[in-house]
């Protein structure tokens, strides 16, 4: 497919307070700009109120065009709504610490074009990675982080991320936390994995103590980052089964390729725009 017939088709997204109409002056706004609307879906949260909405459609018209028919409807229902070129690849920075696995899952899939993402920079507060990165040929920063040091560290990662126009953020095993004032700049736009056990199984070697215990499931979770550790809005979660067969060092090989797995589909979701925050929750069009 051309880049030519990939910027005739439109992804908008929005939510706004739960009403009648809706879905009747959207679709509207869109035949006005003479869009072909090829998938539709629609949620509205009981608990919130909000209603969520994710389209797809085609068209002849401007991203300019679009934006001047949805602009109305938008402010007559106070839409939160965005409007993006289906296909477009987000620019997404990696960071990861020592682990290689997840980091090199979405290289993989991204060199495969698997993943709409386009991977302009690595951030790694140690160096073990940088050969990774230099074979898929992205660069690749060595971001030290003390407690001394955390306030100047986030300061040159943000100046990466202005200098590279970064619009997604993925913690692939990042063993830093972020500071309160640094997640809420990256509300919505930065994406967290984590084994499944937190909180019941906090610390150094989890999946260890998961094998202590004679646990049956194991996992991950892949959720957007906030100032309250690994408790952000959950997009993704797998879980395999375990026996008593099955050593520690097998625990960490199978919950490493779920980690893997899970936050490459949180990523994918995110990149398509089918995920919509809704309070600490979050509503996934897939």
């Amino acid at each position: 497919m051309t880049e030519d017939l990939l910027n005739d088709s439109y992804v908008v997204t929005l939510s706004c307070p739960d009403r009648p109409g809706i879905v009747h002056a959207v679709a509207g706004a869109l035949l006005l700009a003479g869009c072909n609307i090829t998938d539709s879906q629609q949620y509205g949260s009981q608990a919130t109120g909000t209603f969520f909405m994710r389209v797809e459609a085609t068209t002849t018209a401007s991203q300019a065009e679009l934006h001047s028919s949805l602009d109305p409807v938008a402010k007559a229902f106070e839409m939160q709504l965005t409007l993006n070129p289906a296909g477009r690849r987000v620019r997404t920075l990696l960071m990861a610490s020592k682990s290689a696995h997840c980091l090199n899952d979405l290289l993989f899939l991204q060199r495969s074009g698997t993943l709409p993402i386009e991977i302009p920079a690595i951030v790694s507060n140690h160096r073990d990675l940088a050969g990774l990165a230099e074979f898929y040929g992205i660069p690749f920063h060595h971001i030290p982080v003390t407690p001394e040091t955390k306030a100047d560290a986030e300061d040159a990662l943000r100046g990466i991320m202005a200098e590279n126009d970064v619009e997604l953020t993925v913690l692939a095993r990042y063993m830093q936390v972020l500071s309160d004032s640094l997640c809420t700049e990256l509300t919505g736009k930065a994406i967290n994995i984590h084994h499944s056990f937190l909180p019941s199984f906090k610390g150094a070697k989890p999946y260890h103590q998961a094998h202590a215990r004679g646990v049956k499931l194991i996992g991950a979770t892949a959720h957007y980052v906030t100032a309250a550790l690994d408790e952000g809005p959950i997009i993704e979660q797998e879980v395999i089964r375990v026996d008593h067969r099955r050593t520690a060092e097998q625990f960490v090989q199978m919950g490493r390729d779920v980690e893997g797995r899970t936050l490459a589909q949180a990523v994918q979701w995110h990149a398509e725009h089918r995920v919509l925050l809704d309070g600490n929750r979050t509503v996934v069009f897939n």
